[in-house]
């Protein structure tokens, strides 16, 4: 016969999310210590988690905050590329109207 499945309330779970969200550890490291399973804290953690209670030292937050970094630095450098491309259209603009506005002879 298979092993009895151990069932946790809301409040063990909530309070395990913000156990591992304190803890330097890897999910793999505390799921070892208290005897859970690794996929079963995962899932505790998609369900519960909440990102204001982590420190910013959290290899996960530090390994987001960078890949936020990233995407917002290629963010920045293409509208920089945008707008230099807008400004050498206006340039070109304002040649044209400078020579179409001049009278002729």
């Amino acid at each position: 016969m298979g092993e009895q499945r151990q069932r946790y309330n809301e409040e063990f779970k909530k309070q395990t999310v913000r156990f591992i969200q304190e803890q330097t550890k890897t999910v793999a490291d505390i799921a070892e210590e208290l005897s859970i399973p690794k996929g079963t804290l995962h899932q505790w953690l998609a369900q519960y988690r909440e990102f204001e209670s982590e420190p910013v030292a959290s290899v996960e937050k530090v390994r987001q905050l960078e890949t936020q970094l990233k995407e917002k630095e290629r963010e920045l450098k293409e509208k920089d590329r945008r707008i230099a491309d807008v400004e050498e259209e206006l340039a070109i603009v304002k040649k044209a109207v400078h020579i179409f506005s001049k009278p002729r002879n």
